[in-house]
């Protein structure tokens, strides 16, 4: 790994503006907007990620307090549909009430407690109890007690089902069950300024893939929100990323980072990570950028290793070695070419294009299909938008845990506790895409549920992100029980390239601090 320290707030290399100065097309002043975290290395406590204390103290301080994505309103398209949001051992219930109009309830019966609901449905005219058959109409009122004769002391126009208040924003809904909480629109500011191109309003859900990880959410969260952990997570992309000099933005409740591609790792210092490779293919074949070994599938879950100076070896895709005179290697390099793959993944060729002709870079040529693409639903006016926006990585965190990606990206992430288990998370994927213009408007995707054994090549529908994805979570069961390995326990984060994770740290603090 090539060190890269220049004794600047960066890494050797471009910097993110001269990449914006070099654009063929007119840049978005919010691109230029520059908003850093002020510098402090912050230290957090590894019972924050650990202990089941820390987790009771978060759903009281937290989750019953502050404003959170609970669903999309195309989950819940006709009036009486209803959406079942669960965060911890909460439950709330999202009801669609009337044509543009939604309410949230405490997913409980006040007779004896029971769940109204067990998961999402269709058409309700009523909730009623599956135990005893109270019933609330969907505006809350209650409808129906059997035997109401029996009940004297209850006064059917008191009894409403309690309510979580709603907020609206890019066609998500938000509950806050804090009926004393600060306004939606003060909460969320300004975000979307950044989504002003295609907003949320226009785009329908093509896919929604959810995965049981063994972390704390926090652990989950934190590793999508930096660009630091590619050097060595995500190898295989070093060549068009320029990871170590992403941008990093903080605004009040939401931060932003932004990773430069169509441009090299500042790691590799110079280097080209695309050397030629005879029969080199992107996922079973390939050179890794830093070492300069090449990794080569011979079958599933196995991968033949060959260092620059002739040594070989065989391993399993969890990099374990097998035979050979090698006796370490890249596990998440064997992981990319031993592991599962999506189909037709054997076909792809690996190796650096180079800038084709009647291009001025790489970042013009990559944008130029995708500003194609864009051209039937927003017209001539992609001739205004930069290669910036039709090619960088932009990824926003709105506190506490939602994250939609900007500009024309369609991933959005949600991460939450997986019931009261503080070791155990939900990471959910969501792409986003145009609605087609001048047609009726494409029903949402429903969700994908995968085990903590699941392969996220088990969602094909998420493409080439299942295999990063296995990447990424190769490390996450690892970074939960090797924390309370730690003498110190504590872990630290970085002054600029783990911005993003600092600036959760620091809200998560104010409002674990609250009264």
């Amino acid at each position: 790994m090539t060190e890269t320290r220049t004794g600047t707030d960066r890494s050797a290399g471009v910097r993110y503006q001269e990449l914006l100065d070099e654009d063929t097309h007119p840049v978005r002043d919010i691109l230029r907007v520059e908003s850093p975290l002020p510098p402090g290395p912050t230290r957090v406590p590894v019972d924050r990620y650990v202990s089941k204390a820390f987790h009771d103290l978060e759903v009281e301080k937290v989750w019953k307090r502050v404003w959170q994505m609970a669903c999309h309103e195309d989950d819940i398209p006709d009036v009486g549909d209803y959406h079942v949001y669960d965060i911890a051992s909460l439950s709330f219930l999202i009801v669609r009430t009337g044509p543009d109009e939604f309410k949230a309830f405490h997913n409980a019966c006040l007779h004896r407690g029971r769940q109204l609901r067990d998961g999402h449905g269709k058409w309700a005219r009523d909730l009623r109890c599956p135990f005893h058959g109270w019933a609330w109409k969907i505006d809350g009122a209650l409808k129906e007690i059997p035997c109401q004769w029996d009940f004297p002391s209850i006064d059917p126009e008191a009894y409403r089902l309690p309510e979580a208040r709603v907020g609206r924003w890019g066609g998500f809904l938000f509950i806050n069950p804090d009926e004393h909480a600060e306004p939606f629109e003060d909460f969320v500011g300004d975000l979307a300024e950044h989504f002003t191109l295609l907003p949320y309003e226009r785009r329908y859900k093509q896919a929604h893939v959810a995965k049981v990880l063994r972390c704390n959410w926090k652990v989950a969260q934190e590793a999508f929100s930096e660009a630091y952990h590619v050097v060595a997570t995500h190898p295989t992309i070093l060549g068009s990323i320029g990871d170590a000099n992403s941008k990093y933005d903080v605004f009040g409740n939401y931060s932003r980072a932004i990773s430069p591609n169509g441009t090299p790792s500042p790691h590799l210092n110079g280097a080209s990570s695309g050397e030629a490779l005879e029969g080199g293919r992107f996922y079973t074949k390939l050179r890794h950028p830093l070492s300069g070994a090449v990794y080569e599938r011979l079958e599933e879950r196995r991968v033949r290793v060959t260092t620059p100076d002739g040594r070989t070896g065989v391993f399993t895709d969890a990099g374990d070695r097998i035979e050979g005179d090698l006796g370490q290697v890249d596990p998440n390099m064997c992981d990319w070419i031993g592991g599962r793959q999506l189909d037709g993944a054997g076909d792809v060729p690996a190796g650096d294009p180079g800038v084709p002709p009647g291009y001025s870079n790489l970042r013009a040529a990559i944008a130029a299909p995708s500003r194609e693409a864009l051209r039937e639903t927003l017209g001539d006016a992609v001739d205004e938008i930069s290669d910036a926006e039709l090619v960088d990585s932009i990824y926003l965190t709105l506190f506490p845990n939602f994250h939609p990606w900007g500009s024309f990206n369609q991933i959005v992430y949600r991460f939450r506790p997986n019931g009261d288990n503080p070791e155990e998370c939900i990471h959910e994927c969501m792409y986003f895409a145009p609605a087609p213009p001048g047609e009726p408007r494409p029903a949402a995707a429903p969700i994908h549920w995968l085990g903590p054994d699941d392969d996220w090549v088990d969602a094909p529908e998420l493409g080439m992100l299942a295999k990063v994805f296995n990447q990424d979570v190769y490390n996450m069961p690892r970074v939960q029980r090797g924390m309370k390995s730690l003498k110190d326990p504590f872990v630290i984060l970085a002054d600029y390239g783990e911005t993003k994770p600092r600036h959760f740290h620091q809200l998560l603090e104010e409002w674990i601090e609250k009264d």
